[in-house]
């Protein structure tokens, strides 16, 4: 039976003040004075994302009826519908914004990205529990839980959605480590991503990496094979991407990265976004400019300012005492859903609950260190603030299971 005073309110509570915030600030961008400017699908958007809500309501209240084994049982169907979805999408998709990510079905564009999030967090977490020793002598384990995160990021980056992709890779290091793989190896696996990306911006950036890695790893790990491994893949990288690889990116890619060490190398084309975002949050000062007054904002200099900017907006007109407000509220969220699996006993729940508050905290920080110039633009969401359905419905119902296995912590023979 239910009971109500068993129910995490504080962490339901944070996640209603950021979906308010969302739905003020898409208010703000899509109605305001900046209404003229867009088309009328646009506008429509703080209808729709007043639908999402409510529909992620009734998830988060209809999922405190499921049986948490159920997570667990039926994590590897789930990530195999997934990937159908994926290779569906590819075929059949639609393309939006340059990315062939969506589903068209009719009423509803879904991404399946979204969805494949938490297939593939269940999918690995199941696998994960279900080992006795995830360890540096057994990296058969570590490998296969690579292999099932890996199939979905090259999934998305065939459908050429390379900020989707950095979210999957991102789960390799978060969910090996916290099953009990040594930080060396845990470090090792993401090597080849962090050299690739530095390389891209610049060779030297690539080689720096990899010596800086390999040193880590070293101190670490201390394993003469595993070092020499790291510096061998290191150099290998390096020397591949300045080769060739390059070439593999499309040119708005390429731009988007050069962008970051220097907006102003195209600042009427990639450099465009990243100056405006900095304007933006610039000019909001201590206590902003006023509810839709913020001038980047409603004479529209903010490119999509309801989903990838909208970070940009609240700082723009709430300024840094409201920005910083949004910061502090998700911050708070990641420690309360940190601490649900610190204090749950069961490591299935555990593991979901740490893979999902880092699948948060990436679009996070990413979305935010993005506007604020701090790291290249990918075009990511912020977590219940962005406008778009598959985001808000997605991560509600990520947010549903971790409060389904929250619930349940104190009734571990449930999930036997």
């Amino acid at each position: 039976m239910f009971k109500i005073r068993d129910f995490n309110w504080p962490i339901v509570f944070l996640w209603l003040c950021l979906v308010t915030i969302g739905l003020i600030s898409i208010y703000s961008a899509t109605q305001g004075p900046v209404a003229r400017f867009l088309p009328a699908y646009i506008q429509d958007n703080f209808l729709k994302q007043v639908i999402y809500i409510v529909v992620g309501i009734a998830i988060i209240a209809g999922m405190q009826l499921v049986n948490p084994r159920f997570f667990k049982e039926g994590a590897y169907l789930f990530y195999a519908l997934g990937l159908l979805l994926m290779v569906l999408t590819l075929l059949i998709g639609t393309e939006i914004n340059g990315a062939k990510s969506w589903l068209n079905l009719g009423f509803f564009n879904l991404q399946t990205s979204e969805l494949m999030k938490i297939a593939t967090i269940l999918a690995t977490g199941t696998y994960l529990t279900s080992q006795r020793n995830i360890s540096a002598e057994n990296f058969k384990h570590a490998s296969v839980t690579v292999a099932l995160i890996l199939i979905p990021a090259v999934l998305i980056i065939m459908q050429n959605d390379l900020g989707s992709s950095i979210i999957f890779f991102s789960l390799i290091p978060i969910m090996l480590f916290w099953s009990g793989l040594p930080q060396g190896f845990s470090l090792f696996m993401i090597s080849p991503i962090i050299i690739t990306y530095t390389s891209i911006i610049g060779w030297y950036w690539g080689l720096l990496s990899a010596v800086i890695l390999t040193f880590l790893i070293f101190l670490l790990q201390r394993r003469k094979w595993l070092t020499l491994a790291t510096l061998i893949t290191g150099v290998v990288l390096v020397i591949g991407v300045e080769a060739g690889l390059n070439k593999v990116l499309k040119p708005h890619q390429r731009a988007r990265i050069v962008s970051f060490t220097n907006p102003h190398f195209e600042p009427q084309g990639a450099g465009w976004n990243v100056i405006q975002a900095k304007t933006a949050i610039g000019s909001g000062g201590l206590w902003g400019k006023g509810y839709m007054e913020g001038t980047q904002t409603q004479l529209r200099f903010l490119p999509e300012q309801w989903t990838d900017f909208i970070y940009c907006v609240i700082s723009e007109e709430f300024g840094f005492v409201g920005s910083t407000i949004v910061l502090a509220l998700f911050i708070l969220f990641f420690l309360l859903l940190l601490r649900t699996a610190r204090e749950h006993k069961n490591s299935f729940a555990q593991i979901i609950v740490v893979g999902v508050t880092w699948v948060y905290f990436i679009h996070f920080l990413i979305n935010v260190g993005s506007t604020m110039g701090l790291i290249p633009i990918v075009g990511l969401p912020l977590p219940f603030i962005s406008y778009g359905g598959s985001s808000m419905i997605t991560n509600t119902l990520m947010l549903a299971i971790c409060l389904n296995l929250d619930y349940f912590k104190r009734k571990l023979s449930i999930y036997r």
